[in-house]
């Protein structure tokens, strides 16, 4: 052999060995190589020598036109395929969604990580966020309020006496629907099922269907529960009336609860834009106009049809048609829109439970007015503060427990102690925290909220110092029992399996207008009987 000769062969030898790929799991699956004067065997001889391991190399050799041969390699690495498992299953999926009900172990337990994630957020950071909208939610209060001192003695309010009813009812709207849409989408948005603009859309437009549907619903049977608590006493019934009650009820509930809606959901865009927690802000705001516009509305449309009676007798009743011409619309978008198509279904009877509720103390409502005329201008003050704290703190404990799974699902720290109601106000939880920082906005809102009423020309009686503490102990106790109550109720529908975001809200605030109107009667009697009679006060 020449040397020359054994120089060639021992260049084909290295590079030989160069062109075989090793066995490494960052291989690609499709790895082209390209090696001149590659024969099968050495092919063979190289794949039987990689496939000891957990990595197979499949070996093909193409002859080119230059002599040279292609071999396309593909390397499959069980490593690899188990990283791009868990890298798929990691994606995200919005919770409403049940295109796939596969997921939803998936999702819980996603959810349940990001529980221990999630930082606590300290009683200052709430305090500050929610005193703020609060504040501006119990001067709405004040101003519906007012305008309630005000409208008490217009000829309709007076002829009309079933129009004191519908007040308690149709203000709870903005717990009824209002609260809870603002609760629904808080969640959402703090889940992040709210960052793209299509599931936006989606879930903006099918929520704001699904009020227009319900509130028409609840405006009409608003006004049949009015009726009928207004004949049973009287022992007679006036069909003018009667109309007059069911076109002034629809046409409040739909148009407040349009406007109410939009004002909820720009809150919340923003709320996100900002990094600020939607569920400490969305529901004051949404108290903060509800109570004002909606009594504005019903004092305005019952006063204009009071006045159409004998002249224009179409007015009342095409008003009521058209209202319930558009319910099927509202019901297909909702049913069509799988953010809303469960709720559609499941979303009625807690409404209309807090309907009659809050008829009773409309009830309550228009027997204290007759002998007490002070009342009127608390009675929105005391029963929105109450509903707007216990809406904050049913927003929050249904986004903790959204949190940590599904709808049934409980982590140890969240589904002990709930009945306790030491562990409901002095836990060691964010959510026993959230409860004492808002007990302790009670007093302060209060005093605020009172010497706004006291530098205005209005009202029925002089604020004394019986009187602020009599008022204040009926306050404190109204919040206190409402939260109470709160922690309790959500976490046994949570425990049954049930969203509380579309349950809890309606029974808390109906609660807290009953609650709010027969502590607030009690206490005018209570300084009656001691001898606080002065009502002589803006006459």
């Amino acid at each position: 052999m020449t040397m020359s000769e054994y120089s060639d062969r021992e260049n084909l030898r290295s590079r030989r060995k160069k062109m075989v790929p090793k066995a490494d799991p960052m291989t690609s699956y499709a790895d082209e190589v390209e090696l001149a004067n590659f024969t099968p065997e050495a092919s063979e001889r190289s794949e039987n020598k990689t496939n000891s391991g957990s990595v197979k190399l499949h070996s093909r050799d193409t002859d080119l036109g230059n002599g040279s041969a292609v071999v396309e390699s593909e390397l499959n690495s069980r490593d690899e395929e188990e990283q791009e498992e868990d890298d798929e299953e990691s994606v995200e999926q919005p919770l409403l969604s049940h295109e796939d009900d596969g997921d939803n172990n998936c999702a819980s337990s996603r959810t349940s990580v990001d529980v221990a994630d999630q930082p606590q957020e300290k009683c200052l950071n709430i305090a500050f966020q929610v005193f703020i909208p609060y504040i501006i939610a119990g001067l709405g209060t004040v101003g519906a309020g007012l305008v309630l001192d005000v409208v008490q003695h217009w000829k309709v309010f007076m002829d009309v006496k079933e129009v004191f009813i519908l007040v308690p009812a149709l203000l709870g709207l903005k717990g009824n629907l209002e609260m809870t849409l603002a609760s629904r989408l808080s969640t959402q948005a703090n889940l992040g099922n709210m960052d793209t603009r299509s599931e936006k859309l989606k879930m903006i437009g099918g929520n704001l269907a699904l009020v227009q549907a319900q509130a028409i619903v609840v405006g009409l049977v608003a006004s049949v529960v009015a009726m009928v608590m207004g004949w049973i006493p009287e022992g007679e019934f006036n069909f003018h009336h009667g109309v007059l009650l069911c076109a002034s009820s629809v046409f409040t509930a739909a148009v407040a609860s349009f406007i109410l809606g939009l004002i909820m959901v720009a809150v919340i865009l923003c709320s996100r834009k900002f990094n600020i927690n939607p569920d400490n802000v969305a529901t004051p705001i949404a108290a903060s106009l509800g109570d004002l516009i909606t009594l504005s509305l019903l004092a305005a449309v019952a006063t204009l049809l009071y006045n159409a009676i004998g002249k224009q007798v179409w007015l009342a009743p095409t008003v009521i048609v058209v209202f319930l011409v558009l319910i099927p619309l509202w019901v297909v978008i909702s049913i069509k829109n799988r953010y809303t198509n469960e709720v559609i279904y499941s979303g009625w009877f807690p409404v209309l439970c807090a309907v009659f509720i809050s008829s009773i103390g409309g009830l309550i409502l228009d027997f204290s007015v007759g002998h007490y005329p002070g009342i009127a201008v608390f009675q929105p003050v005391i029963n929105g503060v109450g509903g707007n704290l216990v809406a904050v703190q049913a927003s929050r404990i249904s986004t903790s427990l959204h949190r940590q799974g599904q709808p049934g699902e409980f982590a140890h720290d969240l589904g002990s102690g709930y009945l306790n109601p030491i562990n409901t106000f002095f836990g060691k939880h964010i959510d026993s925290k959230a409860a004492r920082v808002l007990l302790l906005l009670v007093v302060p809102g209060h005093l605020i909220f009172m010497s706004v009423i006291y530098s205005m020309p209005a009202g029925h009686t002089t604020i004394t110092a019986s009187f602020v503490g009599v008022y204040l102990l009926a306050a404190l106790l109204q919040v206190t029992i409402l939260l109470y109550i709160a922690n309790w109720m959500i976490h046994v529908i949570w425990r049954k399996g049930d969203d509380p975001d579309n349950i809890a809200i309606p029974y808390l605030t109906a609660l807290g207008d009953l609650l709010g109107t027969g502590f607030l009667a009690l206490a005018f009697h209570f300084l009656y009987l001691v001898g606080d009679r002065d009502a002589d006060v803006g006459e």
